[in-house]
C-alpha cells in the first residue's frame, strides 16, 4: 500500500508540474489536510458514544448471546474443524463483534481465529479452506451497527445518521453470502484445491488438509 499510495502522490505531482496547477495542487492539498482534521474532531465525540454503547453491549453479554445464535449457522461452513475446537469459537466471537461494530475486540478475536486455524492446518506454508472462508467472511463484513459510517454521516450533518442500518445490513448479508458462495465454489476446482488426499513429501506423509487432525469429527 505505501507503494500504491507513493505512486499516486508522485503521479499528482508531476502532473500537477506538466500542467502548470502547481498552486492549485498545494491549495488543494492544504484544504484537504484542514477538512481531514475537521472530520477527524468531528467524529470524536459520536465515536466515542457508539463505541461506548457496544461496550456496553459486550458487557451485558450481546457478544455472548450473538455467539450462541451463530454457532449452529457458522458451523457446517467449517466442516473441518472438530467439534469444540476453540477454533471455531473464536471464528464465531469475531463474526458477533463485526456484526455489533466492536472493530477492536473483532480485530482480536480474529487474529486469535487465525491463529487457531493455523494450528489445526496440516500445510503450514498454505491456507487452508476452514482459513480462505473465515477469511472471505471476515472480509465482506456482515455488519448489523456500522458505527464508524453512522459517526461519519453524523459529523458531515446527516440529520438522520442512523436510518442506514438496515441497508447495511442488507447489503453485508448479500455480500457475506456472495463471499461464501465463492468460496465453496473455488476450493472444489482443480485450480485451486491443495495437494489431494495424502501427498507424499520428502519428510514422509502430509494428510489431507480438508480432513482434521484425528479422523472424521462429522
Amino acid at each position: 500500500m505505501n507503494y500504491i499510495w507513493g505512486i499516486l502522490l508522485l503521479g499528482g505531482v508531476i502532473m500537477a508540474a506538466f500542467t502548470g496547477k502547481m498552486a492549485e495542487s498545494t491549495q488543494a492539498l492544504l484544504q484537504a489536510a484542514k477538512s481531514a482534521v475537521e472530520l477527524a474532531i468531528g467524529l470524536i465525540g459520536i465515536m466515542a458514544f457508539w463505541l461506548g454503547l457496544m461496550r456496553l453491549a459486550e458487557e451485558a453479554g450481546l457478544v455472548r448471546f450473538l455467539t450462541r445464535l451463530l454457532r449452529p449457522l457458522l458451523r457446517p461452513l467449517f466442516p473441518q474443524i472438530p467439534d469444540g475446537d476453540p477454533a471455531l469459537g473464536h471464528i464465531v466471537a469475531n463474526v458477533a463483534a463485526n456484526l455489533l461494530g466492536l472493530g477492536n475486540s473483532a480485530t482480536a478475536l480474529g487474529l486469535k481465529a487465525m491463529t487457531e486455524l493455523q494450528r489445526l492446518n496440516p500445510l503450514k506454508n498454505v491456507a487452508s479452506n476452514a482459513m480462505v472462508t473465515f477469511l472471505a467472511i471476515n472480509t465482506a463484513g456482515l455488519t448489523l451497527v456500522p458505527a464508524t459510517i453512522i459517526a461519519v454521516r453524523s459529523s458531515a450533518g446527516s440529520a438522520r445518521p442512523a436510518e442506514i442500518i438496515g441497508a447495511v445490513f442488507l447489503a453485508t448479508c448479500v455480500s457475506t453470502t456472495v463471499a461464501v458462495i465463492a468460496v465453496k465454489i473455488l476450493e472444489k476446482l482443480p485450480a485451486f484445491r491443495v495437494p489431494s488426499q495424502v501427498t507424499e513429501s520428502a519428510g514422509g506423509v502430509v494428510p489431507d488438509p480438508d480432513k482434521p487432525e484425528g479422523g472424521s469429527h462429522d
